[in-house]
């Protein structure tokens, strides 16, 4: 099913079984979030929230917080759709009648993608206009006790090149919400709208800006799409939808609007000023702390009369960033090896937050292929700011982390076989580097064949420092000692006494807690978001000809340290709050959590 607007994916949600209406009177300062979060983790419904205080709108959050329900949102045809186009090509370049002829379905399937003119009639967005004050009485959700104050949290941002009109960004930057007319535009270095801002300030010229909320699912989805930049946002929406995207021209001047949006924020960010913004809680599960970022100031508004309040609340894996993650990665990964011939297939890990991890697999028809492909993937787009990357060359499936890492474990010569490049950039949100936006890289390759038998049990005695160990997967020990700041040294010394000694696991994981060993998430979770890879990755080395060699094992130190932000906890009030209101929410809803 084809849904054109949030309205009739509501309605699915509903029928389904998949939404739940909470009348009772709830607060968007930490109670809705709360709620929200305990819901996910249960995998509950959708949750819509009709009494909101301080506001007239409705809101609706956790619309993707499941798979069955990304599943119901977008449905198995723009999969299908992309797996036979890319397998067509081989057959349509060059194009022939007869091959033209064979694949006229999906060729059709592909002259619906695009946008067509709606008119004001027909226009829902265009409905009610605000001019005064615009922003008043908008549910923004304060999500974590941190927070600067409250964020627009699913905000669709569009902005087009300053001297090129057609090149257009569609982005999900979050928005802090500073009084009735002014935001925050939380544009992040490798970001689209970013860009565009950046050329706006060297004309000394103001970015016009205009913020969807609500609209089709597929143009949600497409915001946070990592397309290369030349892919026009807009197109993917309607390509997912599978019919044209309707647009309407604003009356009172700008970009033109998604005709059956929520809400519509229209405004310019000015050349040359900026704000404190933050701190909030984000998807890494920590707290992004306060930093000086452009400011949004809004003209006027627009929203449907009776307009409903799209949010999402993000945190510790797994959220709803997880699934729609997890559907564009099924999505575009076909494509990948188009882009980049060397690939067969990638994938980045929602479990650390995307750009703290990603994998391969790789073509290594000569020695040393592996290495240029690796060059390759961090030269595009969005993974350019991948701080971790694992190659190889064997099939398997990339989500499976424990087969991935065994494979190659078995096969990377620490010699050669892994690289650390120090003085690159970061992503903004990741703060294990030296300061904002800087920090390291590490490829680790395991291509060709096995050449060591990995240990699958700890059989060795007391490792000095270290109180409890646990084997993750075969050959990679999680252990746990003293905090960081109690011994800073540990892991250079675990790394240190365990080269000589022999030790036959080639990967060590330091960390405050063994327990991430019993599960995927837990595991890549605290393990890539607690370690820069040039000042947290220790082992024996040589350097010769320009090249440091490694020795066995690996020490990875990735406890908690010094200027890191805090990791997200809920405050015990909101906790208790919710525990005593808890059947109270859901008395209507058929859903007893």
């Amino acid at each position: 099913m084809i849904f054109d607007s949030l309205r009739p994916f509501i309605e699915a949600l509903r029928q389904n079984k998949e939404l739940a209406i909470i009348e009772t009177p709830v607060d968007p300062v930490l109670e809705i979030a709360e709620i929200h979060r305990r819901v996910i983790d249960r995998e509950g419904p959708a949750l819509l929230f009709t009494n909101v205080k301080g506001s007239s709108f409705p809101v609706i959050t956790n619309l993707f917080g499941t798979s069955r329900r990304v599943d119901l949102a977008f449905g198995p045809r723009p999969e299908m759709l992309v797996n036979r186009l890319i397998g067509a090509m081989d057959t349509l370049v060059p194009p022939t009648l007869p091959a033209l002829w064979r694949e006229k379905d999906m060729l059709f399937d592909l002259v619906k993608v695009g946008m067509r003119n709606a008119t004001r009639e027909r226009a829902p967005i265009l409905q009610v206009s605000r001019t005064e004050r615009p922003l008043a009485g908008l549910p923004a959700l304060t999500c974590w006790q941190e927070d600067g104050g409250p964020f627009v949290t699913l905000p669709l941002v569009y902005t087009e090149h300053p001297l090129h009109a057609k090149q257009h960004n569609l982005g999900m930057y979050r928005m802090q919400v500073y009084d009735d007319s002014t935001t925050g535009m939380h544009w992040q270095i490798h970001k689209g709208g970013g860009f565009h801002y950046h050329e706006a300030e060297l004309r000394h010229e103001p970015l016009p800006v205009s913020v969807f909320l609500g609209g089709p699912p597929a143009l949600i989805a497409s915001a946070i799409a990592p397309v290369p930049e030349n892919v026009p946002e807009l197109l993917l929406a309607s390509f997912i939808m599978g019919g044209k995207l309707p647009m309407v021209d604003n009356p009172l001047g700008g970009h033109r609007i998604p005709a059956e949006a929520e809400f519509a924020i229209v405004g310019k960010v000015p050349p040359h000023e900026r704000r404190s913004e933050g701190p909030f809680g984000d998807h890494f599960g920590y707290y992004s702390l306060t930093h000086d970022f452009p400011v949004l100031k809004v003209n006027h508004m627009w929203h449907r009369k009776d307009a409903i309040y799209p949010a999402t609340i993000v945190g510790k894996p797994r959220q709803e960033d997880y699934y729609l993650g997890e559907f564009l990665q099924r999505l575009l990964s076909p494509a990948f090896p188009i882009v980049m011939s060397g690939v067969r297939s990638l994938w980045t890990y929602a479990e650390t937050g995307f750009h703290p991890l990603a994998a391969a697999i790789v073509r290594e028809s000569y020695s040393r292929e592996a290495l240029g492909t690796a060059f390759r993937i961090l030269g595009e787009g969005q993974l350019t700011l991948t701080k971790f990357l694992i190659l190889s060359d064997r099939p398997m499936d990339l989500a499976n982390f424990p087969l991935l890492l065994e494979t190659v474990l078995e096969r990377f010569d620490p010699q050669r076989d892994l690289f650390i490049f120090d003085n690159t950039s970061h992503d903004t949100l990741d703060y294990t580097g030296p300061r904002l936006n800087h920090g390291s890289k590490a490829v680790l390759m395991g291509v060709g064949e096995s050449v060591r038998e990995l240990p699958g049990q700890y059989e060795g005695g007391d490792i000095p420092g270290i109180n409890r160990v646990k084997p993750y997967c075969r050959g990679c020990l999680v252990v746990e000692g003293e905090s960081y700041s109690e011994d800073p040294q540990l892991g250079a010394r675990l790394a240190e006494k365990l080269s000589a000694e022999g030790c036959p696991w080639p990967l060590i994981v330091l960390a405050d807690d063994v327990d991430i060993a019993d599960a995927q998430t837990p595991f890549l979770w605290t393990t890539f978001t607690r370690f820069n890879p040039a000042a947290d990755l220790y082992a024996a080395s040589d350097a010769g000809r320009h090249h440091i060699g490694y020795r066995l094992p690996i020490v990875i130190d990735a406890r908690m340290k010094p200027g890191y932000p805090d990791e997200l906890f809920p405050r015990k009030d909101i906790v208790e709050l919710v525990d005593r209101r808890w059947k109270e929410y859901f008395q209507t809803t058929g859903w007893n959590g």
